[in-house]
């Protein structure tokens, strides 16, 4: 459980690191310390050496005794453009490599190093090197490789021991500095953002920087932005719920009392008095379009609209059931409408919510034939690709004007005409969507306008849209 926290793994990562930096310096001070070791029996059996020259002469137990404290076996010195043997004893071997320490190089002192800790076995070395304080111009010395490589491996175990103690040190510092400066105000914000969940709506909740490091401070402050911004759209939407919520019961009630006096308004139309028969007209199309907008009210308010139940449908059917609904409409009207669907063209959508899509469209179209002179044509077609099926709805009316192209598809903001609320292409495009589709306003102008449902052929997996 432990290394899963950020602080755990932090300790563990920083006791790795430093140990593998440990690691890279293990092996040059390894080398630096048998440089050492080399010249420090350099300078050993010189001063072995230097000890036979002030008595000119010593027996063999003096010279024996001489060599064993310098660690050689014998001692060349060079001095005036002379090589002379100055102590020597039998060498039980023969030497098998010999190595200049008077100008090494790095990498040299590093490759012998390494070759030495990796060579178990015992030989005769000879190691050449300048005398100190200039005592001559060269020294050599012959020696067993044995005990230079057991003070290496000595060394090593020791830097090694010291670098896991360093290492653990550095780890438990950084552990609670990392926990101190890190940990603690990143489990703030989490807590901050687990008490804000639970009541988002209360502005107590939201957080207040307090970090210190920059980075945190600046990510409280996104958080704090967002917070603010949650809580109030969240305010705005209880509001909104509860004023459609209102407005659905006012539209409900209202449209049973207009429903009423529409049929008290029918009555006095068949009424022999010139004046009520002026004014029934006028009270029928005030009380109409009150109930066509209780009625797209209720509709665009409906939170539980099912998603749609896709299949696939003859499109000419839903086409003709849409003719057919709007055919009293249009009589004693001068406006046509047909269909040029192909007969056999097949789309998968829910039939019930292409219907609602298509009477809208055709409706909205032929309020805008009616308003503008009462004449003209509609006309619904349909064709397909190989990625959509395109349904189009054209008419011949005077187009949308300039208002209604910027806010359209907005509900009660993209009307078309005089006394509409732009319910019917919200409610239809809201209904595309759920389709996965898109409708699209092709064109208008004088000519007319034309808009287009588009319904795509692909069908979406769940695993491939989860990826």
């Amino acid at each position: 459980m432990f290394l899963r926290t950020l602080s755990g793994r932090f300790l563990i990562l920083t006791a790795i690191f430093v140990m593998l930096a440990e690691v890279l310096i293990f092996v040059p001070s390894v080398a630096r310390f048998r440089q050492d070791y080399l010249m420090l029996r350099l300078e050993r059996a010189q001063i072995a050496s230097l000890a036979l020259l002030a008595a000119d002469m010593i027996d063999e137990d003096v010279e024996r005794e001489l060599l064993q404290t310098a660690g050689v076996y014998n001692v060349v010195l060079a001095r005036n453009q002379v090589r002379e043997l100055m102590l020597s004893s039998p060498i039980p071997a023969p030497i098998s490599a010999t190595y200049d320490l008077r100008d090494p190089g790095p990498w040299v002192l590093i490759r012998d190093a390494i070759h030495r800790l990796v060579t178990p076995e015992n030989h005769i070395i000879r190691v050449v090197g300048v005398p100190v304080q200039r005592a001559g111009k060269l020294i050599e010395v012959t020696m067993d490789s044995a005990p230079l490589r057991m003070a290496m491996i000595g060394y090593g175990l020791r830097i090694l021991a010291l670098s896991a103690v360093i290492s653990m040190i550095t780890a438990v510092l950084l552990f609670f500095a990392v926990r101190q400066l890190m940990v603690r105000p990143i489990k703030r914000v989490v807590e901050a953002m687990k008490t804000y969940s639970e009541a988002p709506e209360d502005a107590r909740r939201i957080i207040v920087p307090r970090a210190g490091v920059r980075e945190l401070r600046e990510a409280e402050e996104a958080l704090q932005s967002m917070q603010r911004q949650l809580t109030g759209a969240l305010l705005q939407k209880a509001r909104l719920a509860q004023l459609g919520s209102a407005v659905a019961k006012v539209s409900h009630d209202l449209r049973n009392i207009l429903t009423t006096a529409q049929l008290f308004a029918d009555r006095m139309e068949r009424s022999e008095d010139p004046d009520v028969k002026r004014s029934a007209p006028k009270l029928l199309g005030s009380i109409s379009r009150a109930v066509s907008l209780c009625e797209s009210t209720l509709a665009f308010g409906k939170a539980d609209e099912p998603p749609p139940t896709l299949d696939r449908i003859p499109l000419a059917g839903v086409v003709d059931d849409v003719v057919e609904s709007e055919r009293l409409a249009l009589e004693g009207t001068e406006i046509r409408l047909h269909s040029a669907v192909p007969a056999g063209m097949v789309v998968r959508a829910d039939p019930e919510q292409l219907f609602r899509i298509l009477s809208n469209l055709v409706r909205n179209a032929r309020q805008a034939l009616a308003a503008h002179g009462g004449a003209g044509e509609i006309v619904i077609s349909a064709d397909e690709d190989d990625n959509d099926w395109k349904i189009e709805v054209a008419d011949t009316g005077p187009g949308l004007p300039e208002k209604a192209r910027e806010h359209l598809f907005q509900p009660f903001q993209g009307a078309a005409r005089k006394g509409g609320h732009g319910l019917g292409l919200a409610i239809a495009a809201e209904l595309v969507r759920g389709h996965g589709g898109r409708l699209e306003l092709l064109s208008t102008g004088p000519t007319g306008t034309r808009f287009a449902v588009c319904l795509p052929k692909a069908v979406v997996l769940v695993d491939e849209a989860a990826e």
